[in-house]
């Protein structure tokens, strides 16, 4: 708990320099992390030359992950990925029938996992309440192969129980998160994660000399070993198509440049005055102009996460009869404010018309 709570701490103070508002993810993005792994002790309960053998527990050091995926963002929280990835635990300690081995010589062994999971993540907008700061949760599902080197336990005598090999088998994980986005290069923010992954077990084979009574005898060894891990990780997330950040106060509106279209109440549908005025700006488009701004409000009636989708659908059917009218698709930069910057300053949960809006910014 302690180490985890350090990279979140050391996650805040490099951002808290350079946060931005943060905006749903939409499109695609990339995103990769790496830290640290702690595999959960494992007990190797098997067979022997196929007869009933003996306990072997591994306790295992503190070791390495990392991870990276290939997502994309819906525009309202949901995001899914591809992720690729590795950890990696060397053996700390090794008893077998519930006693400490004596003798082991140093290098007993490594545990090391690898697959491919699909996660399903949701973001969570605060509305830039936290300076940016956006908390997730996910899970995911896929295939992970275990894969143990010379785990086991080995006497300088000579006696050994050493167990290699990988074998596959069906993983799922949990991950809690938290993205602070990077005012200087939009689209780019710092992650910090928790995750859980477990696998269903997995079968090794191993191989032994093993003193009895009737001397030293070769074995052949199989065991379930469980494989459940805690990892903590730092990373970055980018995000191909994000909008620039806002600036903090708002530039000094040029009217012939500017073209305001206004809603219904809870409502994201043009009327025949919005495709008018949507019309005059696409007509207004000439030489010089390389962007056109299209920025989404709402009043600041009803809850915050509902008003930031809102604003977000109204951008987009304001955006999209500008495509209907010839503007290309990629001059047009569709953006959402929720309930920031008001025409007309109210308190919250007052309807005001004015505020209900989309701005056409032709630059």
């Amino acid at each position: 708990m302690k180490f985890k709570t350090t990279l979140f701490a050391a996650a805040a103070v490099v951002a808290m320099p350079v946060l931005a508002h943060a905006q749903p993810v939409s499109g695609l993005y990339i995103a990769g992390g790496i830290g640290g792994n702690l595999l959960q002790d494992t007990t190797l309960n098997g067979s022997v030359n196929n007869a009933a053998g003996t306990k072997i527990e591994n306790e295992f050091q503190l070791g390495y992950v990392g991870v990276l995926s290939l997502g994309w963002g819906f525009g309202n929280g949901l995001r899914a990925e591809i992720e690729g990835n590795y950890r990696s635990n060397e053996v700390s300690d090794t008893r077998v029938g519930g006693a400490s081995v004596q003798g082991i010589a140093s290098g007993k062994g490594t545990a090391v996992s690898y697959g491919v999971m699909a996660n399903a993540l949701y973001d969570f907008n605060l509305g830039g309440a936290l300076g940016g700061l956006t908390p997730y949760i996910g899970a995911g599902a896929g295939y992970i192969w275990h894969d143990y080197q010379d785990v086991g336990a080995r006497r300088s005598t000579g006696e050994r129980a050493v167990y290699n090999g990988d074998t596959g088998a069906f993983g799922y994980q949990a991950i809690v998160g938290a993205a602070l986005p990077i005012a200087s290069v939009p689209g780019l923010a710092l992650t910090a994660e928790y995750r859980f992954m477990g696998t269903l077990g997995h079968d090794i084979n191993g191989t032994g000399n093993i003193t009895s009574g009737a001397g030293v005898s070769q074995t052949r060894l199989n065991s379930d070993v469980d494989n459940f891990n805690h990892s903590l990780l730092v990373g970055l997330r980018y995000a191909f198509n994000a909008a620039p950040a806002m600036p903090v106060a708002a530039a000094p509106v040029a009217a012939a440049r500017t073209f305001l279209v206004f809603f219904d109440w809870s409502k994201a549908d043009l009327t025949d005055r919005a495709r008018q005025i949507i019309g005059e700006a696409a007509s207004a488009r000439g030489a010089g102009v390389t962007r056109i701004e299209v920025n989404g409000f709402t009043d600041r009636s009803g809850p915050a996460d509902y008003n930031m989708q809102l604003s977000i659908r109204r951008a987009n059917a304001v955006a999209a009869e500008l495509v209907r009218r010839g503007v290309p698709r990629n001059e047009i930069v569709t953006r959402g404010f929720g309930e920031e910057n008001n025409l007309v300053p109210t308190a919250d949960g007052v309807r005001e018309p004015q505020n209900r809006r989309v701005e056409i910014i032709l630059r």
